[in-house]
């Protein structure tokens, strides 16, 4: 039945000059460094040293079969999201990356799966362009998990994720732009701590929002990272809802009522944290990812599924392939 890891990224080799063709701002552009390595920078600061696995399918397919890994889904980098710009704008670089996304999954059509950015600040555009993108051929849509100070519940947000499940296309929630301050700038401590911290709010945000209450449950929706700390802290948040439902009961159900409402990745790098996954939510709602091509991403992927023996053979199949082909709707 193959593996599938449903968290992965890419970067085109090159793309337009964006603040020519779209309009002045800081925009990120490429620094190509060598045949095979490049630099993502924004202005003149390096934001992400990358390598040919970005665009290359013919180096990507060669590092899955390395994995043992069948399918890919294929997500845009967030720096490209472009949340911050004015929708207009948002939306020419949406339908440019969109564009180069299929080009880099074009060679291998039935192992790479694309997923389109949408310009999330504007529902109108983003719907629309959910709609082009997916006519032309990409197999879902990822997110950030939110815009500036919006979050997953806000209504326009609420408009686009119920258009996805009219539209029956899955959405993977990636997080991004995490704040910034000197405690989290050491050490790589906003993808350390502040990363899994924005997972977890905008987790809440759907449940203590309404979101789930008021979206069909055939929305398909999906968190990258292990769904953050959100798995270990669901515990004090039920406590909250039930103790204090003056801030905290806002929604019609206890937290603990909704897990079956959405998915998680299984980049959690340790079995005891996947264990626990596992045992919160359940085998059916966690996916093999692994942040490839990336740094801190899994390698080899899946190796964190092997090392759970706590996991029976039909859950390790579940998590491996299973779950996706119905999140993907294969």
């Amino acid at each position: 039945m193959g593996t599938i890891d449903i968290h992965t990224h890419a970067v085109p080799k090159g793309w337009p000059d964006l603040s020519t063709q779209v309009g002045p701002g800081s925009w990120p552009r490429l620094r190509v460094d060598s045949e095979r390595e490049a630099t993502i920078m924004i202005d003149a600061a390096e934001f992400r040293q990358v390598d040919e696995t970005c665009w290359s399918a013919e180096a990507r397919l060669a590092e899955m079969d390395a994995d043992g890994v069948d399918i890919q889904v294929v997500s845009p980098t967030p720096v490209f999201f472009s949340y911050a710009a004015p929708a207009d704008q948002a939306v020419q670089v949406a339908r440019i990356f969109n564009d180069l996304m299929l080009e880099i999954c074009a060679p291998a059509p039935e192992r790479l799966l694309p997923f389109a950015q949408v310009p999330l600040q504007d529902p109108d555009a983003a719907c629309a362009e959910l709609d082009r993108a997916i006519a032309s051929g990409h197999r879902g849509v990822e997110i950030g998990n939110h815009v500036g100070d919006r979050d997953l519940d806000h209504e326009g947000v609420v408009t686009f994720l119920q258009h996805c499940a009219d539209r029956d296309v899955p959405v993977l929630v990636h997080p991004w732009d995490m704040p910034s301050s000197p405690r989290l700038d050491r050490w790589m401590a906003q993808w350390l701590v502040g990363m899994p911290a924005e997972t977890h709010l905008s987790i809440i945000s759907l449940i203590l929002g309404g979101v789930f209450d008021r979206v069909p449950s055939t929305l398909r929706i999906a968190f990258a990272h292990g769904g953050g700390s959100f798995a270990f802290w669901l515990g004090r948040f039920e406590n909250a809802w039930h103790r204090r439902p003056d801030l905290v009961g806002v929604s019609e159900r206890p937290p603990s009522a909704y897990l079956d409402r959405f998915s998680v990745d299984s980049v959690v790098f340790d079995p005891t944290a996947l264990r626990l996954l596992v045992d919160t939510l359940g085998a059916e709602q966690v996916m093999l990812g692994s942040d490839y091509p990336y740094p801190l991403g899994e390698r080899p992927v899946g190796s964190v599924i092997d090392r759970a023996d706590f996991l029976t053979a039909d859950q390790k199949d579940a998590i491996r392939h299973g779950n996706a082909r119905r999140f993907l709707a294969l």
